[in-house]
């Protein structure tokens, strides 16, 4: 045995061989990467915490404000102008036409635009996604067929429809709504799900799974939908902000949620008749609905930034 190799079994040498040799490192997934492009990107971080805020709000406005967002008091009809000076106070936005709160009213409006904007973004990811995937990994006449209908509803136009749905509700509540964006939304992530899923069964490790034996559902589960799902989660990030302001513009025209209900929508509605005497009553429900569309649509540009490998 030659001597530095006893050295090294007796322990006075440590052996070459083994300094050299070097833990290898766990590969990382797209996912801990995207994640960790997220971590670093502003636009995400400030986007993420206002949606956080915006989400704290909707499920429990009663911890930003005391005051019912109904009560009217008409001896407070459009009195004076927003009162900076008092920050949490019911008259910080104002009063409306009718002496109500503005402030409380912005508060408790995001429930229902978030609730419908989330909900839709649910029903059009899940009808979209299963679609698409039927579509891409089958292929042939089943292919044919779901991409002629996806073309019938990505031809209805998504405002014109809902008008059409929404108006043979008699009574319109919040989930109406959603079924009627709903129905027609799911089209583009439908078409989404479809490339992705055509492009992500020619892998190998696709190929393989099949040669292996495995099952249809387990491949389509456990080897496609993982890594097909990104560019689907981008765009339903961005469209979800989209589905808020389309709830808000049927809701302005009168064919989304009813007046009783408050919402942004219906404020800007009422606001508008006034924009010219009291413009305040106009501009917070505006500015806090163009805010929420923002932050979502900088939340889908910071993952699609972090999930594209191109951009990286």
């Amino acid at each position: 045995m030659p001597e530095t190799l006893k050295k090294v079994e007796a322990g006075t040498e440590t052996p070459v061989v083994a300094a050299a040799t070097t833990v290898s490192e766990k590969p990382r997934s797209l996912w801990s990467d995207a994640w960790r492009d997220l971590r670093r990107n502003p636009f995400f971080i400030v986007s993420a915490l206002l949606i956080v805020f915006l989400a704290l709000v909707a499920a429990a406005p009663g911890l930003f404000t005391s005051v019912d967002p109904d009560h009217a008091d008409l001896a407070k009809h459009y009195l004076g102008d927003p009162n900076y000076g008092h920050v949490f106070r019911e008259d910080w936005f104002g009063y409306d036409v009718q002496g109500r709160s503005i402030y409380s009213r912005v508060l408790y409006g995001a429930r229902a635009s978030i609730i419908v904007g989330v909900c839709v973004t649910v029903f059009v990811t899940l009808l979209g996604g299963f679609v698409g995937m039927l579509a891409g990994y089958f292929g042939g006449w089943l292919d044919s067929l779901l991409s002629r209908l996806t073309d019938v509803f990505f031809g209805i136009p998504l405002l014109l429809g809902a008008i059409v749905i929404l108006n043979a509700f008699t009574n319109r509540t919040v989930w109406s709504v959603v079924v009627g964006l709903g129905l027609l939304g799911w089209t583009q992530l439908a078409r989404v799900m479809r490339g992705s899923v055509i492009t992500v069964k020619q892998a190998d490790y696709v190929q393989a799974a099949k040669a292996l034996g495995a099952s249809t559902s387990r491949i389509m589960i456990r080897h496609i939908l993982p890594n097909a799902v990104a560019p689907v989660i981008v765009v339903a990030t961005i469209a979800l902000g989209g589905y808020i302001a389309t709830e808000a513009t049927l809701s302005f025209l009168g064919i989304g949620l009813p007046p009783s209900t408050v919402s942004w929508g219906n404020d800007i509605s009422s606001g508008q008749t006034v924009i010219r005497t009291a413009p305040h009553v106009l501009f917070f429900p505006s500015a806090m609905l163009s805010l929420t569309v923002l932050a979502f649509i900088m939340l889908g540009d910071a993952v699609r930034d972090a999930l594209d490998p191109k951009l990286r």
